[in-house]
């Protein structure tokens, strides 16, 4: 692969050395037919052979069908919404505007819902037409498209409108084969890290379950942890960065990190301790500088002969959770009675559990590394 940013003419700026014909710009109505808006019909239990495709069920990062759970379309089913090789799909509406899928056979047997347009690609190479819609060259396309209206949305007259580079076929062919090997990669990163996550999860179940059949001494939560409100942390300006060189700002859900923070006051920085959401008893546990969002986060810290690793990784074993809008921690999780360990097993378990946490961070900071390669590839690869 060479690169051709000194070159002139209508290339990009890496090219595989066989290839020196200019590429050309056409529109995707010009290389996509059978237009189509999916079927208006409900979600229903998965009925054990009938697929069901809506926007949710695409994942924002890799583009692949990730449905959760996966579901049936209601109703009688007419075979003019089936997917079929070459079919690219496209959100038309709402804050998931743009976002794309392209139909894999092994995918199955699959119906598209009314919120997504099917475009069918069939003279040019399919993977190679959906890459251009991965690139930051599309992303700035729909955002500009979409809000022409005043409202995000594109519809299937709009998304003709589309530029698309076509290089030869078998220029096409070889950039998709690429960027396919490191596709594969990425889902074999992703496998790698969701088998070291179960792992961890039986391993840990395993460890506290024998913890529970030893005869240690009984104690409740409260005497092995001090809490903290977050007031004086609490970030005042919620316009985050995503400058990571900043103070993070920190919620205890799955969002973790909301974003980044110049604030230099109210910083927590008191070393580890463990976050806990008050009213949905999500919990992280924390070794770095930070803010948080709501006041409704508990900060707790280990008190004396007390391994704060070993109390977040039990309470992690309880799997804690609430629908309840209510705060829970000072009524129910204060006064729970458990079995702790001398501070030497406490340690142990401690220890060990956080391996595979080291192993999952370094697995994970590969995965990063693949995406950023692929991003760069797409920004390289193309026009």
């Amino acid at each position: 692969m060479i690169n051709k940013k000194l070159k002139v003419g209508n290339v990009p700026n890496l090219r595989f050395p066989e290839f020196t014909e200019e590429w050309e710009t056409k529109k995707l109505g010009e290389v996509a037919t059978n237009v189509m808006y999916g079927m208006n019909a409900a979600a229903t239990n998965y009925d054990g052979e009938n697929q069901y495709i809506r926007i949710t069920d695409i994942d924002e990062q890799t583009r692949l069908f990730c449905p959760n759970p996966l579901s049936s379309p209601d109703g009688e089913l007419n075979n003019k919404y089936l997917l079929h090789k070459g079919d690219i799909l496209f959100a038309r509406t709402g804050a998931s505007v743009g976002k794309s899928y392209l139909y894999n056979d092994k995918d199955g047997k699959i119906y598209f819902a009314g919120f997504l347009i099917r475009l069918n690609v069939r003279d040019e190479d399919p993977y190679f037409i959906f890459s251009q819609t991965l690139t930051e060259k599309y992303q700035r396309w729909v955002l500009t498209m979409s809000m022409r209206s005043g409202q995000p949305g594109i519809n299937a007259e709009e998304y003709k409108l589309l530029p698309i580079v076509i290089p030869s076929i078998q220029e096409q062919e070889k950039i998709s084969s690429f960027l396919l090997l490191i596709d594969e990669r990425i889902q074999t990163q992703n496998k790698i890290i969701e088998e070291l996550k179960l792992l961890k999860i039986t391993l840990r179940y395993q460890l506290y379950e024998q913890i529970l059949n030893q005869e240690n001494e009984y104690v409740q939560v409260k005497d092995t942890l001090n809490y903290e409100q977050p007031t004086k942390y609490l970030v005042t300006n919620t316009d985050y960065s995503s400058d990571i060189s900043l103070i993070p700002v920190l919620t205890a859900n799955k969002a973790f990190v909301l974003g980044y923070t110049n604030e230099e006051f109210g910083i927590y920085d008191k070393g580890q301790c463990i976050i806990f959401d008050d009213f949905t008893m999500d919990i992280k546990f924390v070794n770095f500088f930070f803010k948080v969002k709501s006041s409704a986060i508990k900060i707790l810290t280990a008190k004396p002969n007390v391994n704060l690793k070993f109390i977040f990784e039990y309470l992690s074993f309880l799997n804690l959770s609430s629908n309840e809008h209510k705060r829970h921690y000072i009524s129910e999780i204060e006064p729970m009675e458990m079995q702790l360990p001398n501070y030497i097993q406490q340690t142990y378990v401690a220890d060990f559990l956080s391996s595979i946490d080291d192993k999952i961070k370094t697995e994970f900071e590969i995965h990063t590394l693949l995406l950023k390669q692929k991003q760069y590839l797409l920004a390289n690869l193309f026009i």
